[in-house]
């Protein structure tokens, strides 16, 4: 009853949030606070979303752009100049951005092993924070996160932005209301074809990147000439796998949908099956997360080779007694149990879903609700508080498949019962001097 009841209390604070905004009319609110000037850091591919989407925004400004790398920073100012109109300032030390007191805003598109350090320490340079998912590289700086948006009182918002889609959130709505009747289950599922990443070989980093800034946090080592600019992800000191690449969508929508919060118990099964390569993690896996009467939610991510039947890219169904949900960032689909389609709802503009940029008309709306959250106090759709419960989950996904085995959940902390071996991938080994601390 009691996750019913809180279920119910977020569905109507996000519901609400998410339906108000493309009501709101910004020539009415222009002077409720002064123009927020941002400052987006990590600039390659996801960063391109978030420019274009503060640029829609009438109230703010992207002051400067942060990134490590020169050649990066000289494309994005050729695309800042083509979709802004002006070219930001520039600093390659995101240090000097946080102690610049002109910025109010960072928002933070970096490889995911600075995600959480560089939040927390925005937050204590008293900076509002939008951080892509994942906000942590585990769960850990999971718990930091939290804990110092609490200490500081900024914003902090994550970039799953299918929360402020307005269809989603009509569905989330309808569910609480009985249309497919109990739920049970939710389906979260990823695919895509990635090739092989190869096996890189130890060389000087190119001039134009700072490789120690880059590292930041992580323990050092050589560079090699298949990491950056993306394979990244595919590496545990500085990714976190498909599951946190992609799946963070997908299993949040679920979890929203069905008002669940952490599970009492995580499953997970796949391997690496394809190519003889330097990719970490599995390349096909399947997570279980199991909760109270009998509800689950299960993650599918394939993430190279061809997926057969075909299927969307992505995307998400909520299973009940009566029917299912099907919820994308694109629509809403209604079917009764015989598979008939009974309703369909559609953004008004479009997202895209498989891409590395993913941009679209959720970018627009979310991060118009951080940027109003900060300006005029409206509830966020996904404040760090609840988003980091999504995050939490996939790194509990992770873990589970390090160890080969059904974990149990403290399901107040994440924390796994008696099981040193699982918790002991719960912090991960810091660079001397790199390690956040909240004071």
């Amino acid at each position: 009853m009691n996750n019913r009841r809180n279920f119910l209390r977020r569905s109507a604070i996000v519901g609400a949030g998410v339906m108000a905004l493309p009501k709101l009319a910004y020539s009415n609110i222009l002077g409720a606070n002064e123009r927020i000037n941002v400052a987006i850091i990590g600039v390659r591919s996801r960063a391109k979303a978030l420019t274009k989407a503060v640029g829609a925004y009438p109230n703010a400004t992207v002051l400067f752009t942060c990134d490590v790398d020169d050649k990066i920073i000289e494309k994005n100012n050729v695309y800042c100049q083509e979709t802004l109109g002006y070219v930001p300032k520039v600093e390659k030390d995101f240090r000097k951005i946080l102690d610049n007191p002109e910025i109010d805003a960072v928002f933070i598109a970096t490889p995911e092993h600075w995600h959480a350090p560089m939040a927390i320490s925005a937050l204590k340079a008293g900076k509002h924070v939008y951080v892509e998912k994942p906000c942590s590289h585990n769960p850990w700086e999971n718990e930091m996160l939290v804990k110092a948006q609490q200490m500081y009182g900024k914003k902090v918002q994550m970039g799953n932005q299918q929360r402020s889609a307005s269809t989603s959130a009509m569905a989330v709505k309808d569910i609480s209301e009985g249309i497919i009747g109990d739920v049970y289950k939710g389906e979260a599922y990823y695919g895509n074809n990635r090739g092989s990443i190869g096996t890189g070989k130890v060389m000087p980093a190119p001039d134009h990147l700072d490789w120690e800034l880059w590292q930041g946090p992580a323990p050092r080592q050589a560079y090699q000439d298949n990491v950056h600019p993306y394979n990244w992800h595919w590496f545990k000191k500085w990714g976190t796998g498909e599951i946190h690449n992609n799946g963070t969508h997908e299993i949040d929508v679920c979890r929203w949908a069905m008002g669940l919060d952490l599970p009492k118990t995580v499953t997970s099964f796949g391997g690496k099956f394809t190519y003889d390569d330097d990719w970490q993690f599995a390349d096909n896996q399947q997570v279980t997360y199991g909760y109270d009467d009998d509800k689950f939610i299960t993650w599918t991510g394939h993430s190279r080779g061809m997926v057969k039947p075909n299927r969307p890219g992505r995307g998400a169904t909520i299973y009940g007694s009566k029917g299912a949900i099907t919820l994308s960032r694109n629509n809403y689909e209604l079917f009764d149990l015989g598979g008939n389609l009974i309703k369909e709802e559609k953004e008004k503009e479009q997202s895209a879903t498989t891409n590395t940029v993913g941009a679209g008309g959720l970018d627009v709306t979310h991060v118009g609700n951080f940027l109003d959250s900060i300006r005029m106090d409206v509830a966020q759709n996904s404040p760090i508080s609840d988003a980091s419960v999504t995050t939490m989950m996939c790194h509990l996904g992770n873990i589970a498949q390090e160890v080969g085995r059904t974990l149990r959940i403290d399901q107040n902390t994440g924390h796994v019962f008696d099981d040193d071996e699982a918790m002991s991938h719960w912090k991960r080994e810091y660079e001397y001097g790199w390690e956040p601390k909240l004071s």
